[in-house]
């Protein structure tokens, strides 16, 4: 029972992670590269110098299966609405940013070509944001302060939770990319590139066709290093979803172990009740059964007791799961492989350990075994 359900709870658990984990990620966006100054990971990029919009429009304008291209500009900030403030990040970007990014308006609408082209002061509001700021309210019409100046809040966007890097996506106030180059961090400076890649298109054509162009505007020559990397939303998928598939088949396996151990103990339970059934293995064997019937019966006997222990544990795993993947924030995702896996495998760990016991029970002598006290 404790071997069975603890597999299939580790086993199923680790499916769900992975699933939470892919899914995290895909919420960043479809089709999606992101390029980025420098070669490190985290704030600095090594020194590399920061993209300009002029590359963003570059991009649009030569890659012709870039469908949308956002340049983005992040500073953190605080966000003042009557007596309430909050420490967030403000993005500057396009329009192009909320499609790109599977970003959904909840309340209100997103800025205007006209808004991102004269740098007006409005913003887009993220759940966590509003939350803090407005509390139940709908923010839309209202005004924040942000720094020194006053903006508009002119929509909501749907929450999406946590990213798989663990930070909160929802924490966040988006406005047009002039308006935090001009008011906010008094630079034409870009920190990141999003492109979105159209639907049949060749993602890696597009990210060496994105890399040869972003060497020729960066001027970097051919015996040099790329300062900046191109990102592709799928490597970091596979990356985050193969770790948590290793770290599944540990847990699966440190889980297995208990079922080993399971089935040492029903050999010696079987081991006990040869002892005990001596006489009546004795009488059998005296008026006429033969060895195989003997070895059958009390193999047959191991297999059923390890058997109802596999169902048993099937239906513990199955409750455990649905309560530790609600506590986990991950999905139940119910797995026939795994169930059907280790009930077979619970019933050869009755045939195994159960051969033994069965095997010293049809050997007996019939004298010796009526003469047993």
């Amino acid at each position: 029972v404790i071997g069975v359900a603890a597999v299939i709870t580790m086993v199923t658990l680790g499916n769900g992670a992975t699933r939470s984990v892919s899914d995290q990620i895909s919420s960043m966006g479809s089709n999606l590269l992101i390029v980025v100054p420098g070669q490190r990971f985290g704030p600095g990029g090594d020194g590399a110098p920061a993209f300009k919009r002029e590359d963003a429009e570059a991009i649009h304008a030569q890659i012709g299966a870039a469908r949308l291209v956002a340049p983005v500009v992040s500073k953190s900030i605080t966000a003042v609405y009557l007596a309430n403030n909050w420490s967030t990040v403000v993005s500057g970007t396009n329009d192009d940013y909320f499609e790109a990014g599977n970003w959904e308006v909840a309340e209100g609408r997103v800025f205007s070509d006209a808004e991102e082209r004269a740098g007006k002061s409005v913003c887009v509001l993220g759940e966590t944001v509003r939350d803090k700021l407005f509390g139940g309210q709908n923010p839309v019409g209202s005004e924040i302060r942000v720094k020194d100046f006053a903006c508009e809040v002119i929509g909501l966007l749907k929450s999406k939770g946590q990213s798989a890097m663990g930070n909160d996506q929802d924490d966040v106030v988006i406005m047009p990319l002039r308006t935090v180059q001009r008011r906010i961090s008094g630079t034409t400076d870009v920190n990141r590139v999003m492109v979105s890649v159209s639907s049949g298109a060749s993602i890696d054509s597009t990210k060496d066709q994105i890399t040869s162009l972003m060497r020729e505007r960066r001027k970097i020559g051919d015996d040099e290093d790329d300062d900046f990397r191109v990102m592709d939303t799928r490597q970091i998928t596979q990356t985050l979803t193969s770790t948590t598939r290793i770290l599944t088949g540990l847990l699966a396996a440190v889980a297995a172990v208990s079922l080993l151990v399971g089935g040492i103990g029903i050999m010696n339970i079987m081991l006990v009740s040869v002892t005990e059934r001596t006489r009546e293995i004795g009488t059998r064997l005296a008026i006429g059964a033969l060895e195989r019937e003997v070895l059958l019966q009390f193999l047959i006997e191991a297999v059923v007791l390890a058997s109802l222990g596999g169902l048993v544990g099937i239906a513990l795993a199955t409750v455990a799961s649905i309560g530790l993947a609600k506590l986990m924030s991950v999905p139940y995702l119910f797995n026939p492989g795994i169930n059907l896996l280790s009930f077979v495998f619970s019933a050869a760990i009755g045939v195994i350990f159960g051969y033994f016991p069965a095997r010293r029970a049809a050997s007996l002598n019939p004298i010796d075994a009526l003469r047993h006290e």
